[in-house]
C-alpha cells in the first residue's frame, strides 16, 4: 500500500489509479471560507432546515421529538446495544493482538506528550460537562429507582447505582472512543491520508472515498458531532441555571438559558480565533486543574473512608456483572428503563466519537497501537470511577444515613444534584460556584474543540481552515443548542443524539472492519525483511 504524506498522490495498489490524499485541493473559497463541496453546504443545509422547523413549530416540536425518541428506541435500542459490545470486544482483540506493536506514524515516530499529559487530554476530552451533570444525579437517581437486583432505597440499591453508572461512563463509552480515534490516527499518521473519517475506509472503498460515499459518510459525521455536542451544552447548561437560582436566585428557565448558550458560545468564539494551542489548550488546562481541586475538596471533606472503600468494592461489583449489564435488554420487564439510559447513552458516545476521536488521535501520535487502546480504554475509565466514587459515593452516604434530601433533590432535578449535595458540606456555597465555573468552562472547551474538529471535516480534513470558517460552527453550535431547548428541551437534546447516533452506529461497524484490514496490511509490510522484493513493492515512491 502506497503511503504518502497529505499533500501528495499515490497509487492506489489495489486498482493501479492514481489517488488524490488531499480532498482539501478541491475545496471552494468565499467570504473568509476554504470548504469542501458537497459535504459543508449540505450539512449546513440541513441544519438551517431543523432549525426553522423547531421555531416556526415549536408547540409541535416537542411532541414529534419525544415520538421518535420513543419509536427509535423501541425498534433500534437492540442494535446501540449489540454496536457498542462489538466495539468493546474489537478494541481488546486489537489491543492484544500481533497488531498491538505497530506504532502511529510509524516505527521511528516518538510521542509528541509525556504519559501523564496524554493521559489527562484523554480524560478532558472524553466526558467534561457530563460528569458534572450526571455525578451525583445518576447514582441516587438509580438508587431510588433501581433496575435490577435490588429494593429501592437500600444498601443493595446503592451497590446496583454505582455498578450501573460505572457500565454508562465505563469500558463501553471509551472503546468507541478508541475505535474511531485509532483508525483516525492509523489512516492519518500511517498511510498519510486526511484527518476525517472517510479516511478510515480506504481500505473497503479505495478512491472511492472521495465520491459522494465519502461525503455521506463525512456528513453524517458533521452531523452526529453536532447534536452529541448540542446535548452536552444543553445539559450544561441546564446545570448552570439551576446551580445559579439555587445559590443566587436567578430564574431557572429556557430563557436564561439560552441567554447563557449566547454569552458562554462567545467566549468559546473568542477561544477558536485564538487557535488549539492559544485557546483550546489553556482552558482545557484551566478544566483539568478545577476538576482536580472539586475532587480533592470531595475527597477530603466528604465521607473519606466510604469513598475510597467504596471504590474499590464498586470496581468489583462492576467487573463482576459486566457481562449481565452488557446483554440486559429488559426484555421481560417491558419497560423504559433503558431507553432512558442505556440507550441514550450508546448513542450519544457514538454522536461524539468524530469529535473526541479526532482530538484523541491528533494527541496519540507515536504511541503503539496497544498503549493507544489499553491507554484510551482503560485509564480514563478508572479516572471516572474514581470521580463518580466520590461524588456518588458522598450523595449515597448522604442518602443512606438521613443527611439532608438529596434523594428528593434528585427525583426533583436532576440538574439541581450537585449543589444540593454540598449543601452538607464544610463551605458548600463555595463549592457550588467552583461546580458551576467548571460547568461553563467545560462548556466552553466542548464547543470550542467540536468546532475544529467539525471545520476539519467540512474542510476535507485541513487543520488550519480561515478564522471565519471557525466562528461559523461555534455559533451554529450555540444555535442548534438553543433551538433545541426551545423546541423540547432535554428530550429535543436526547432525541437528536439518539437519531444520528443510530446510524452512525452502522458507520462505526464498518471502521472496524476497514481499520482490521489497514493494520493487518500494515503488519505485513512492517515484518517482512527489509530486502523483500513483496516489500520493495509496497514501498512509499516519491
Amino acid at each position: 500500500m502506497a503511503r504518502q504524506s497529505n499533500d501528495k498522490r499515490g497509487d492506489d495498489s489495489k486498482t493501479g489509479k492514481e489517488v488524490d490524499h488531499n480532498i482539501g485541493e478541491n475545496n471552494v473559497q468565499f467570504a473568509g471560507f476554504d470548504v469542501h463541496n458537497p459535504v459543508f453546504f449540505v450539512s449546513s443545509a440541513l441544519i438551517v432546515i431543523m432549525v426553522v422547523m423547531t421555531l416556526v413549530f415549536q408547540e409541535q416540536s416537542s411532541s414529534v421529538f419525544s415520538a421518535m425518541q420513543t419509536f427509535i428506541s423501541n425498534k433500534f435500542g437492540w442494535m446501540l446495544i449489540l454496536s457498542a459490545n462489538i466495539f468493546v470486544l474489537f478494541a481488546f482483540f486489537i489491543a492484544f493482538s500481533r497488531f498491538g506493536k505497530i506504532r502511529l506514524g510509524g516505527q521511528d515516530a516518538k510521542p509528541e506528550f509525556t504519559t501523564w499529559a496524554w493521559f489527562a487530554m484523554l480524560f478532558s476530552a472524553g466526558m467534561g460537562i457530563g460528569i458534572m451533570f450526571f455525578g451525583v444525579a445518576e447514582p441516587i437517581y438509580h438508587f431510588s429507582t433501581p433496575p435490577f437486583m435490588a429494593e429501592a432505597g437500600t444498601a443493595d440499591a446503592a451497590q446496583v447505582a454505582m455498578a450501573v453508572t460505572f457500565f454508562h461512563w465505563g469500558i463501553h463509552a471509551w472503546a468507541v472512543y478508541a475505535v474511531v480515534g485509532l483508525a483516525l490516527a492509523f489512516f492519518a499518521y500511517n498511510w498519510g491520508m486526511p484527518l476525517t473519517i472517510r479516511s478510515a475506509f480506504y481500505p473497503l472503498l479505495g478512491d472511492r472515498i472521495y465520491g459522494w460515499i465519502g461525503d455521506v459518510i463525512d456528513t453524517l459525521a458533521v452531523l452526529a458531532t453536532l447534536f452529541g455536542l448540542a446535548t452536552s451544552l444543553g445539559l450544561g447548561v441546564g446545570q448552570a441555571n439551576a446551580g445559579m437560582n439555587y445559590l443566587f436566585g436567578i430564574p431557572d428557565s429556557v430563557t436564561t438559558q439560552v441567554i447563557l448558550i449566547a454569552i458562554i458560545t462567545g467566549v468559546a468564539t473568542l477561544s477558536v480565533v485564538a487557535g488549539l494551542d492559544g485557546g483550546v489548550r489553556r482552558l482545557s488546562e484551566l478544566n483539568i486543574n478545577l476538576a482536580m481541586v472539586l475532587l480533592a475538596f470531595v475527597l477530603i471533606l466528604g465521607p473519606t473512608l466510604f469513598i475510597l472503600n467504596g471504590f474499590i468494592q464498586n470496581v468489583g461489583f462492576y467487573l463482576q456483572n459486566l457481562l449481565f449489564m452488557s446483554t440486559w435488554s429488559e426484555t421481560y420487564e417491558g419497560g423504559t428503563w433503558q431507553n432512558d439510559w442505556t440507550v441514550f447513552y450508546w448513542a450519544w458516545w457514538i454522536s461524539w466519537s468524530p469529535f473526541v476521536g479526532m482530538f484523541i488521535a491528533r494527541v496519540s501520535k507515536g504511541r503503539t497501537v496497544r498503549q493507544f487502546m489499553l491507554g484510551v480504554l482503560i485509564v480514563p475509565s478508572l479516572v471516572s470511577f474514581l470521580w463518580f466514587s466520590a461524588f456518588g459515593g458522598s450523595a449515597l452516604f448522604q442518602a443512606l444515613n438521613g443527611v439532608g434530601n438529596i434523594t428528593e433533590a434528585v427525583n426533583n432535578d436532576l440538574a439541581t444534584a450537585l449543589f444540593v449535595m454540598f449543601d452538607q458540606f464544610p463551605l458548600g456555597r463555595v463549592a457550588s460556584f467552583v461546580g458551576i465555573l467548571l460547568v461553563m468552562t467545560f462548556f466552553v472547551t466542548s464547543s470550542d474543540s467540536g468546532s475544529l474538529v467539525i471545520d476539519s471535516i467540512t474542510a476535507g480534513g485541513k487543520e488550519d481552515a480561515p478564522v471565519t470558517q471557525r466562528v461559523f460552527w461555534a455559533v451554529t453550535e450555540g444555535t442548534v443548542a438553543a433551538v433545541l431547548l426551545l423546541g423540547g428541551g432535554l428530550t429535543a437534546l436526547q432525541t437528536g443524539s439518539i437519531t444520528l447516533g443510530l446510524p452512525f452506529s452502522v458507520v462505526l461497524l464498518f471502521v472496524c472492519v476497514s481499520l482490521y484490514k489497514g493494520l493487518r496490511t500494515e503488519f505485513r509490510e512492517e515484518v517482512l525483511p527489509p530486502d523483500n522484493k513483496q516489500r520493495e513493492a509496497a514501498a512509499p515512491t516519491d
